[in-house]
């Protein structure tokens, strides 16, 4: 049976138990929510990433909440204090991502759906590596924000790498927390040279024209050749399905149009 009463504290888990078809278990969810449409007019907002409405949560009568990242352990912590089971998953990679489908499935006795549901997403990475196999691979700068900028995620870099580019910052991508990514010097960016720049800013608006503006930036390549680009945060930035599937898409129409040019 598994829990009956979650609350989501991210978006991801929301995601995931509406394609595994067990949305009736969702009693809240974080006001972040856009993936499905469906979740933010049926369910309650309860929480945001760094903060929750612990007493409108209680008041849901949950059997379990379902958050990511040390960052939420305040949360988890308060929810565990007041009775709460809680689940924090703390993966980082494409891996990690498709394991957490697996076990976010079985808990909730969904596991056939769950392992079907992920090998396909896997069917369809492989497939985007292998489309992009033999091609140019540009250098790729991701900025999840820009005051201060910092760099993409682990997940991100290795789907970089799957749509045929490759992460211009790898050893950052390494780091788990936002601050280990924030470039100190940005004329880092200008030394490494990226072909494409692309900007996820984390609930914000991409401002292209202010990236090329920065002091020194007109010499990188994806600045002189227009390549700037934007991916709507919530396709790219939660370790969940959207990642897997309209983010890698989106990074892949991006690097093959810049193949394509070259």
């Amino acid at each position: 049976m598994g829990p009956q009463r979650i609350v989501c504290l991210t978006e991801e888990p929301t995601e995931t138990l509406y394609l595994l078809g067990e949305q009736q278990r969702i009693v809240g969810i974080s006001g972040f929510t856009v993936r499905p449409p469906a979740a933010r007019r049926e369910k309650p907002k309860v929480s945001a990433f760094t903060s929750a409405k612990i007493d409108a949560i209680l008041a849901l009568r949950p059997d379990m909440a379902i958050g990511f990242s040390d960052i939420q352990a305040d949360i988890a912590a308060e929810l565990v204090r007041r009775g709460v089971e809680v689940w924090i998953g703390n993966h980082r990679s494409v891996a990690g991502i498709l394991d957490y489908i697996r076990r976010l499935g079985a808990l909730v006795g969904a596991s056939a759906r769950a392992q079907a549901l992920a090998d396909g997403m896997a069917c369809g990475l492989d497939a985007i590596a292998a489309q992009a196999a033999g091609k140019p691979r540009p250098k790729v700068y991701f900025e999840e924000w820009d005051e201060p900028p910092i760099t993409g995620i682990r997940w991100v870099a290795e789907l970089i790498r799957i749509a045929g580019g490759e992460d211009l910052f790898p050893e950052r991508a390494m780091e788990s927390l936002a601050k280990q990514r924030i470039l100190e010097d940005p004329l880092e960016v200008v030394r490494r040279a990226p072909d494409i720049i692309i900007g996820s800013w984390c609930g914000k608006k991409f401002r292209p024209e202010r990236v090329a503006a920065r002091p020194g930036w007109v010499a990188i390549p994806a600045v002189r050749d227009g390549e700037l680009h934007e991916i709507k945060s919530p396709l790219i930035l939660q370790p969940g399905p959207a990642a897997l599937t309209d983010g890698v898409r989106e990074l892949a129409r991006i690097i093959g149009g810049w193949q394509a040019r070259h």
